[in-house]
């Protein structure tokens, strides 16, 4: 079941969720100005650097552009520590308690839920610190979770659609488990202000998150802490201010942010090998006697020896991966380049050992070994 098809009711300052692949509105219809909070609580922001709306063939949504030449070496934008919205663990007395409690129920791998619970909560607040933030953000968001069944078939790649599937999953479990677990709370001890959340609003506050948080490492100074982005190189006018999202494949970037990258040089394609698939595809690159579904005894042997087939066969699980980052490069690994669609180039990462699997098998003999 898709979550898309689940309709939000009723949280104030929210409309109702829905899936929409183009431009996104924000929650209002004017939202505060950002900039001007950002700078009124102690922040500073360059002021060459403009929010920009930006809906061409390849992005949309809002964007910061260079209004003037920046130089190298130019602070752009400082937020004091107290600004940038975090997930407290430490339990406190009445909501935050019971918000913590429901944060401790999310997998570590899905860590976006725990600070989209806080997001929701601020989100129901009236008044809340951090509304001048919350208003300015999607309305909705174009990541699988909220695709129709259809389209996420469609996607026609196993290991993604796992992911997808478990997210929507988890999303409706979840959704019961907030249910049961606000059902008997005191109305001042609602984290949602009394307010009703369901798998939709879940999954917005998942997708705000995980297309947005990040983690800064490094030591807290005692004098306070300030968050700063600086320009490391010399920046045009007119030009964009652009994130490195850094080098992940493209089902990362669906799943979290809703976009691929055209030519992704560091996109990866998970493999797995099974007998009666291989066969098909020996067959149509016209190999002669496949035996990968009915290998010979000596056949056998070897891909046991391999762990590519029997009991100790080791195969690829997404789910005992969970940051969905499956390869992992050693001095026994090398790698391939394969074409995906026009220009489309992708990595293929391989055990060397198991590159002679192929060899082996369209093999009549063993005397080559």
């Amino acid at each position: 079941m898709a979550v898309s098809k689940i309709v939000l009711s009723s949280l104030i300052h929210i409309r109702p969720i829905t899936c929409a692949a183009s431009y996104h509105t924000r929650l209002v219809p004017h939202p505060p100005d950002l900039v001007k909070w950002v700078k009124k609580e102690g922040g500073f922001v360059h002021q060459a650097v403009k929010i920009f709306p930006q809906e061409d063939n390849e992005t949309y949504g809002l964007g910061l552009v260079a209004s003037q030449d920046i130089p190298k070496g130019s602070l752009l934008i400082a937020l004091p520590d107290h600004i940038p919205l975090k997930f407290e663990s430490d339990a406190g007395d009445g909501a935050d308690s019971v918000l913590v409690d429901l944060a401790s129920q999310v997998p570590e791998e899905l860590w976006a839920m725990k600070l989209g619970l806080k997001l929701l909560q601020e989100r129901a607040r009236l008044g809340s610190f951090w509304w001048p933030y919350i208003s300015n953000l999607p309305e909705t968001y174009s990541v699988p979770i909220f695709f129709q069944g259809e389209d996420i078939k469609n996607l026609q790649y196993a290991p993604l659609l796992y992911q997808v599937n478990k997210r929507c999953r988890f999303l409706l479990d979840f959704d019961q488990e907030v249910r049961r677990a606000l059902a008997s709370v005191k109305p001042n001890d609602h984290p949602f202000g009394g307010q009703e959340l369901n798998a939709s609003s879940l999954g917005w506050a998942m997708s705000a998150v995980s297309s947005r948080a990040f983690r800064l490492h490094g030591k807290k100074l005692a004098a306070g802490t300030r968050n700063e982005v600086v320009a490391e190189t010399e920046i045009k006018q007119n030009d964009s201010l652009l994130l490195n999202y850094g080098c992940l494949s493209n089902d990362l970037f669906l799943l979290d942010y809703g976009f691929v990258m055209p030519s992704n040089p560091y996109d990866t394609i998970e493999l797995k090998y099974e007998g009666a698939l291989m066969d098909a595809a020996s067959m149509a690159a016209g190999v002669s006697s496949p035996n990968f579904s009915s290998p010979a005894a000596w056949q056998q042997q070897i891909l046991s020896q391999l762990n590519l087939v029997g009991e100790t066969a080791i195969v690829k699980n997404p789910e005992e991966n969970s940051d969905y980052r499956y390869y992992e490069k050693s001095l026994e690994a090398g790698e391939i380049t394969i074409i995906k669609g026009d220009n489309h180039y992708s990595r293929l990462i391989f055990d060397g050992w198991r590159v002679i699997t192929l060899l082996i098998i369209i093999r009549n003999r063993d005397e080559f070994l």
